[in-house]
């Protein structure tokens, strides 16, 4: 069987081809394997999980495929990065779809409520959320390494995480309250930006993470 470093999940959900580049881009030297292939995916040193799209449509497919105990024993074992949706379908239960998610970590995925989504000045802010915004660190962690806090990362999405445990709360953004932007707990770290579209600060952290040794 193809050994290779890094696989990226592909469930026919996520910006495949801009995630891959991202990862080659910061993976010199390491072989980086866009897959469906729940061996490959089981043999790869590290995993990064992107997606984007509606929760059940995902939920489905990775069910579809044959990718369900793969990602859940690559998420526990092995250094595993989401992207998006990525992170959302790591938890327990999302609103959109009234969907059961793959619940390695305990919480749900919430939907911006309309009627509390606006500005300092009561300006109506949209949904989806769609746009650069800063992320405050509320861990010190290696991924963070020569990111500097507050940095912009750019994020699109209508719904957020609600982690039970706090402490899995890597950082945050504000629109217009603060919301779980990125998660750690043990070998998983997962951001709802996408680090593949966040220019230089995305693939700091991106090139961290292939670096990292959990």
């Amino acid at each position: 069987m193809q050994k290779v470093d890094i696989a990226v999940v592909d469930y026919g959900m996520g910006n495949l081809r801009s995630v891959s580049k991202a990862v080659e881009h910061v993976a010199s030297g390491k072989s980086v394997v866009v897959t469906s292939d729940p061996d490959l995916i089981q043999s790869a040193e590290r995993v990064v999980f992107p997606g984007q799209g509606a929760m059940p449509d995902c939920m489905r497919e990775l069910d579809a495929r044959n990718l369900h105990e793969v990602i859940i024993d690559s998420a526990k074992n092995k250094p595993f990065f989401g992207i998006c949706i990525g992170m959302q379908l790591l938890f327990d239960h999302s609103e959109e779809g009234d969907t059961a998610g793959l619940g390695l970590l305990k919480g749900d995925v919430k939907h911006f409520a309309s009627d509390q989504m606006f500005d300092e000045k009561g300006n109506k802010l949209k949904v989806p959320h769609i746009g650069w915004n800063q992320v405050y660190q509320l861990q010190l962690h290696p991924l963070w390494v020569g990111v500097a806090d507050a940095t912009r990362f750019y994020h699109v999405h209508s719904y957020y995480v609600a982690p039970q445990d706090n402490t899995v709360t890597a950082g945050v953004t504000e629109y217009p309250s603060r919301f779980t932007s990125a998660i750690a707990h043990d070998n998983i770290f997962a951001t709802q930006f996408h680090v593949e579209k966040s220019a230089q600060a995305g693939l700091q952290l991106l090139s961290n993470f292939v670096n990292w040794k959990p």
